[in-house]
């Protein structure tokens, strides 16, 4: 079955550790949210690396360095060297370091991540639109972010100054939520200037091209909790992708997505990498995974549990499967609420 037909989420014999070579895993909503770890990612991201896996974190996240990120995967648990982390600033330092030459300045909007991305492509950081810079990045820079920055970068834009964004995530997950993230950031920019920015990270093609030539991958698969950035990256990149339930994405969301945001594999959190995947079959109209059966009925979406035991992750595969069929090209707008109810997702 192919990424742009997809019609339900795939099935593995292998465990998924042992299937791919190179985990390329999100961090915010995957492995940690605020700072602190997920339950059960530390436990299940040692094991999969004890037994071979490479583990590789890609992160939109513009406003820590590589070194930072490292350290505190190693503090949570996850011994990481500097090189296991790419970041959406390493991206957007190389697509500006393409079009500039070394040497130029450009205008900071964000954190040190950018500036030591930026740096590491020899072009030159700068904190003013009166440094007379060659270009304009614009990262996450953390909640503290003065909202005289995002004059200083309209000021620059306003002269002419080409304008590059690390990613346009809209929100971050935290301890306490989700907050608003870069992407709300460009888009006060984006109002006040009028310009559009060229953007590095995921979904994009430059982000998958930097975390390509970083880690060597040959059988990557792509793990994340966003279908706009993690999932769409993966079927822009054409390759597999495994989403976890910890961060953004809910249960109704899933099976609303159109084809290129359906993730390879569906599982509730990073011990989905250490299983196999159960497949779904096709069964007189309806599908069925584990012991629920799913399938469409009066404009809605219905979930059955046809055995005693069952897992609620394998009814939500199950109903992905009637949704993305029903939906074809499309979203799904069936009814999924009594469906969704009793799974407890």
């Amino acid at each position: 079955m192919s990424r742009q037909s997809r019609t339900r989420p795939a099935g593995s014999a292998q465990r998924l550790h042992e299937a791919y070579d190179t985990a390329l895993l999100d961090l915010d909503g995957v492995v940690y949210a605020g700072g602190r770890a997920i339950a059960h990612a530390v436990d299940s991201l040692r094991a999969a690396r004890a037994d071979g896996m490479h583990l590789a974190y890609v992160t939109n996240n513009a406003l820590r360095t590589p070194e930072a990120v490292a350290e505190h995967l190693t503090e949570l648990g996850i011994p990481t060297e500097a090189g296991e982390v790419i970041t959406s600033a390493q991206a957007v330092a190389r697509l500006i370091a393409d079009q500039l030459p070394a040497g130029s300045r450009v205008l900071v909007i964000g954190g040190e991540g950018l500036r030591v991305a930026l740096r590491e492509r020899g072009l030159v950081p700068v904190e003013s639109a009166e440094d007379d810079p060659a270009a304009v990045v614009q990262g996450y820079g953390g909640p503290d972010l003065a909202w005289g920055r995002f004059a200083e970068a309209s000021y620059a834009i306003a002269r002419g100054v080409p304008w590059f964004a690390s990613n346009t995530d809209l929100t971050i997950p935290g301890t306490r939520g989700i907050a608003p993230g870069n992407g709300a950031a460009v888009e006060v920019v984006r109002i006040a200037t009028g310009a559009e920015p060229q953007v590095a990270g995921k979904p994009l093609p430059p982000m998958h091209r930097e975390t390509i030539l970083r880690t060597g991958a040959r059988r990557p698969l792509v793990v994340g909790d966003r279908l706009d950035t993690d999932i769409e990256g993966a079927f822009n990149g054409e390759v597999d992708s495994l989403l976890v339930l910890t961060g953004v994405t809910d249960a109704a969301q899933l099976l609303r997505a159109e084809p290129k945001y359906r993730p390879t594999y569906v599982d509730r959190d990073l011990r989905g990498l250490l299983t196999g995947q159960p497949e779904v079959r096709e069964h007189a109209g309806s599908f069925r995974c584990g012991g629920w059966q799913a399938g469409v009925e009066g404009g809605g979406l219905v979930l059955t549990a046809v055995q005693g035991e069952v897992d609620p992750v394998d009814g939500l595969r199950a109903l992905c499967a009637a949704a993305w069929t029903h939906a074809g090209d499309g979203a799904c707008a069936l009814d999924a609420g009594k469906a969704l109810a009793g799974l407890g997702l």
